[in-house]
């Protein structure tokens, strides 16, 4: 009995604390509701405001990502525009200019930094600078040991401490280019006395000009010995400037045989140069095969558009319509479409008009369609569009008719538009067109 009067006692004690039942609280208010439902806004408010900031910090992040990268490729493109041109100041015997555009290379940093170590230090001991060159030459076996420059630095050092103490020779350039005239003629000369005697050139310190020259008399020469040193060179790649161009040579031949060197070499390689110089092999052979098996299976997005980019070039049709099918990724399904305007595979493209389901790649297809120079094209676009409902799919078809520059099919679709935005579109698209149809129906417009 004490125990129940305890137990009541201790909720009379609670609710007047107001820990009781509902029914002893203060009213529930149509404000205390509304006040309810605006702080739950405000907090719903304040966690969107959140998330936009959130998003609005990944954008920009992902800006200055896209920023740096950009940054970096036009730092590389630079790089390899100074490099080339370098090079090219070599071949003229342009010492200075060699010197200068190298030292950009230097400046610049990446992957070449090495080879323009080697050929500016080339360039200085041909200008007489010997100490400058030496300078060089250790600067590059310290920072890149594992250069594969390394070795012909080392034997340009040999020649530059034997010549110590003499002055330079302004007749070793005439001489070269007297060398360059007796390279032309071992065309038409005996294969057993001429290729071990351009192997001697190759293996020489002789300039880029001289020895890409040799690599091309040999390129020349249906000699089994010949083509074995060109492999050789691809490689080995003890000169990588060297390796590039026989890399090059290869691919121009077409012979089987090289296709599969090529292809081994570009599975073992992690350069990314190197297997560039590979594709543009394959696409001088217009070797499909290859190309297509790359163009599927290459990690580097980068390789992957150069692969896709190559079959366009090679007129790889049947290559391209296969590997549309099978990609997944829309941005790589654009570039298959690019790539099928510059192998003029028109049909195939207008197959991809009539079939696609993604208004984009229909788009993307009919401006590809733009680049083939036909006028069969242009009465087809022209069919196109007469049946197109999309006003943009519309535009692109305009697009790709002035691309063509088919002002003839321009004007009949402008006569015939009654949309004002539209044919506002053909009249600017016309405008911009030099031909008598263009002319004649501004006239017409004016009158």
């Amino acid at each position: 009995m004490r125990a129940k009067q305890l137990s009541v006692w201790s909720l009379a004690l609670l609710v007047g604390a107001g820990v009781g039942p509902r029914a002893h609280a203060a009213p529930w208010t149509f404000q205390d509701k509304v006040a309810e439902e605006d702080a739950a806004q405000a907090r719903e408010e304040e966690r969107a405001s959140r998330e936009d900031e959130r998003r609005q910090r990944e954008e920009e992040r992902r800006q200055r990502e896209e920023e740096r990268k950009q940054r970096e490729i036009e730092r590389v493109e630079q790089a390899e525009e100074s490099y080339e041109e370098g090079t090219e100041h070599l071949d003229e015997g342009e010492w200075d200019d060699a010197i200068r555009a190298f030292q950009e290379v230097i400046k610049q940093g990446g992957r070449r930094s090495d080879g323009a170590l080697y050929w500016k230090a080339y360039a200085q001991s041909k200008r007489g600078r010997r100490a400058e060159a030496l300078a060089g030459i250790a600067e590059l076996s310290k920072s890149y040991p594992q250069s594969r420059f390394v070795a012909e630095a080392k034997a340009l050092e040999l020649e530059i401490r034997q010549a110590s103490g003499q002055a330079p020779k302004p007749e070793n350039q005439s001489d070269e280019e007297l060398q360059l005239l007796a390279l032309n003629g071992l065309m038409n000369s005996d294969a057993s006395r001429a290729v071990p005697l351009l192997e001697g050139f190759l293996s020489s310190n002789k300039s880029p000009r001289l020895k890409d020259r040799a690599l091309f008399v040999l390129s020349q020469s249906d000699s089994p010995q010949a083509r074995e040193i060109i492999a050789r060179i691809a490689k080995t790649g003890s000169n990588p400037d060297l390796q590039l161009k026989a890399i090059k040579y290869l691919g121009m031949d077409g012979d089987p045989r090289n296709m599969d060197l090529l292809a081994s070499l570009y599975a073992q390689s992690t350069d990314p140069s190197l297997k560039r110089a590979i594709l543009r092999g394959f696409m001088a052979s217009e070797d499909g095969k290859h190309l297509f098996e790359l163009a599927k299976t290459e990690k580097s997005p980068e390789l992957r558009r150069e692969a896709i980019r190559s079959l366009g070039a090679a007129e790889s049709t049947r290559e391209l319509v296969e590997l549309y099918r099978l990609e997944t990724s829309p941005d790589l399904k654009e570039e298959i479409l690019r790539s099928m305007g510059v192998a003029e595979a028109g049909s195939s493209l207008f197959d991809v008009v009539r079939g696609e389901s993604d208004p984009r790649l229909r788009r993307a297809a009919i401006e590809a369609l733009g680049i083939i120079d036909s006028p069969e094209l242009g009465n087809q676009l022209l069919s196109l569009y007469r049946a197109e409902k999309d006003a943009e799919t519309k535009e692109r078809i305009l697009e790709s008719l002035f691309t063509q520059e088919n002002a003839k099919v321009l004007v009949e679709i402008a006569r015939a538009e009654k949309d004002p935005r539209l044919r506002k579109k053909v009249v600017e698209l016309l405008s911009n067109t030099e031909s008598k149809e263009a002319t004649d129906y501004m006239l017409e417009i004016l009158k």
